[in-house]
């Protein structure tokens, strides 16, 4: 389903809030405000529950207590939720946001919800400052640790709806690069509904993916076990699961540190 049915079932994807945008550098205004109330978060690793294929790549659900995230453009704490990863059909692109016009590998998301106004995840994500998601772009390199994590979990879940116990905990704050340089503007879902409600929160400096992590990704199914593989040029292999950049428009794009 391409963008124009997005927008004829879920109206909300044609708003002028959307998400990805390609990050012009140098349209971002520095903001001292974001320096003086720094980014902090904490995560429990023991609370990564589970993994599922939800048929656009994997998902891993995380039981939000004692997660927080606080700090820079963010007024309230926020919540884990869940975190999952778009990618490519190669390594040249992959990633939802571009920078100054240039895709990576792929892009991980964190999402949270504002736990001081709403009452879950679902609830916040209907308001305009109910969800805040922390983007890390990735880059082809050496091995990730945590990220293997995932990739042991991958031949349990190659197809749509399978779902399997993280083994092993899995901390989020090592999925995070080493300096907190960022971007942040007001944003979207970039799946439907694409509801208007993100903050994002985009670090400058990615991190370092293998080659063979990648690989791992693209060989998830988008199809049931029952189901007969969809004859595409795809073959139902999940390669593509990220949307194209939409206009930033007038919305203000602030930029803490440099990397």
């Amino acid at each position: 389903s391409g963008p124009s049915t997005w927008v004829k079932n879920f109206p909300t994807a044609a708003g002028s809030r959307q998400s990805p945008v390609d990050i012009v550098t140098s349209l971002a205004t520095s903001d001292t405000s974001l320096t003086s109330k720094p980014l902090n978060w904490k995560y429990v690793p023991e609370n990564t529950r589970e993994i599922i294929n939800t048929g656009h790549g994997w998902r891993v659900d995380v039981k939000g207590e004692g997660s927080e995230l606080i700090g820079g453009p963010l007024e309230d704490s926020y919540r884990l939720q869940q975190f999952h990863c778009h990618w490519g059909f190669q390594s040249d692109k992959g990633s939802e946001h571009t920078v100054d016009g240039q895709p990576f590998a792929g892009e991980l998301h964190l999402v949270h919800w504002n736990k001081n106004k709403y009452a879950n995840c679902g609830e916040a994500a209907a308001f305009a400052d109910g969800l805040a998601v922390l983007g890390v772009l990735l880059k082809v390199g050496k091995e990730n640790p945590e990220l293997q994590k995932i990739v042991e979990h991958i031949p349990s879940i190659y197809h749509r709806g399978q779902k399997t116990a993280i083994k092993e905990p899995i901390d989020p704050a090592k999925l995070l690069p080493g300096t907190f340089s960022y971007w942040t503007y007001l944003g979207s879902l970039t799946t439907p509904p694409c509801s208007e409600s993100v903050t994002w929160i985009l670090f400058k400096e990615p991190i370092e993916v293998s080659e063979e992590q990648l690989s791992a990704f693209r060989s998830l199914r988008c199809y049931k076990p029952e189901e007969a593989c969809p004859c595409d040029e795809l073959e139902g292999l999940v390669i593509n699961n990220y949307r194209p950049p939409l206009p930033l428009g007038n919305r203000e794009l602030r930029e803490c540190g440099s990397v």
